[in-house]
């Protein structure tokens, strides 16, 4: 059974697939460049098939805990030499289901993801925090261990990450790493983040700010002197600033607000488009560095529309840009096709007019 299992995770490393679905009842599912897809005349899989899964995944007690009490439970698993996992195991209405990511061994940098150069900049930030944004599969992971290698490969620090299961292996170069699991190595991202302040560290990782604790704590962390990294579920600059606000109870927000106007340095959020030729998919990305109209903006509880003009007319000075600006740029570049750029940018006519040559 474990021969399988590997057989099939050996495959998506190999043809480059993001994703692998596995359900009782039906043939292993792929996604590949976003769309998902079965193999024609492949084997549904069986419950024996599930179960054996089950026992090669959860042989740790606290996982095989987690899992009887909450019906689901996230787990890294690794072929040596190949690729490393992150797997969510859950109980669905038919049985047990595998959601599974592909994790390349080797983390690729900021340049071989065809990111903003502008973001090697954050390796000079020595307090603060910065927050890597987007939805499920946008690569937010990838891009958050491209900026952590830029950094470790800058300048010397202590590097704590703490994650729910570890992603992306960092070895030591100039930096020290000590990464944290969720569930294995401490009980929870709280926790683990108490205990870093205490830990001398220079950067800490959080693989995300998913509740008002974690997030009280990493704004404290990153007001204190440290650089801390993080990743939410949001879709632009604006909504992260608003969604991470919100957490809190309103006679909380204005200091908050006002805390998280001081300590942010960038939000990096992006979204994965399909390349014109088919092949692959490149990042559409929106980057926002901290400015005192920028922090004027978060204090003032400024709209989306103000805070993506800010960062547009930023652009020259700093580097940054808005998403519509970028879909702009992979648009003249022919990376992208322009109705995929139209469905996803804030202003289809303006973006048109501006596409034609002709300032709206």
């Amino acid at each position: 059974m474990a021969l399988d299992l590997n057989k099939i995770l050996e495959f998506a490393a190999q043809k480059k697939i993001s994703d692998v679905h596995l359900k009782q009842g039906r043939p292993p599912a792929f996604r590949i460049n976003g769309t998902l897809t079965s193999q024609k005349g492949a084997i549904p899989l069986k419950q024996d098939d599930m179960t054996g899964f089950l026992d090669i995944l959860l042989t740790d007690d606290k996982k095989r805990k987690t899992f009887a009490e909450c019906g689901s439970v996230d787990v890294a698993y690794e072929l040596p030499e190949q690729a490393r996992y992150r797997i969510s195991v859950y109980r669905q209405y038919t049985g047990i289901s595998l959601a599974i990511r592909t994790i390349p061994m080797h983390i690729k940098t900021i340049r071989d993801l065809s990111l903003p150069v502008v973001l090697e900049q954050i390796a000079e930030e020595r307090r603060g925090l910065v927050l890597v944004t987007g939805t499920t599969g946008s690569g937010k992971s990838t891009t958050l261990a491209a900026i952590i290698d830029h950094i470790n490969s800058s300048r010397a620090g202590h590097i704590i990450t703490i994650e729910d299961p570890v992603e992306f292996v960092i070895p030591d170069k100039k930096c020290v790493v000590n990464q944290r699991e969720v569930g294995a190595s401490t009980s929870t991202f709280a926790c683990a983040l108490r205990a870093a302040l205490r830990q001398d560290p220079d950067i800490i990782l959080i693989g995300e700010l998913r509740d008002k604790e974690t997030i009280e704590i990493a704004l404290q962390a990153a007001e204190t002197g440290h650089l801390v990294l993080s990743t939410m579920h949001t879709i632009d600059a604006a909504e992260t600033i608003n969604r991470a606000v919100a957490v809190f109870p309103p006679h909380d927000q204005e200091a908050i607000r006002g805390l998280f106007a001081d300590v942010l340095r960038w939000v990096v959020s992006q979204r994965l488009m399909e390349k014109l030729d088919g092949q692959g998919r490149v990042p559409a990305v929106e980057v926002l560095k901290s400015t005192p109209r920028i922090r004027e903006l978060i204090l003032g509880k400024a709209g989306a529309r103000e805070i993506q003009e800010a960062i547009e007319k930023n652009s020259k000075v700093y580097g940054t840009q808005t998403f519509d600006q970028c879909l702009m740029n992979l648009c003249r570049a022919r990376l992208i096709k322009v109705e995929d750029a139209l469905a996803h940018c804030s202003n289809p006519s303006d973006f048109k007019l501006k596409l034609s040559g002709i300032n709206g």
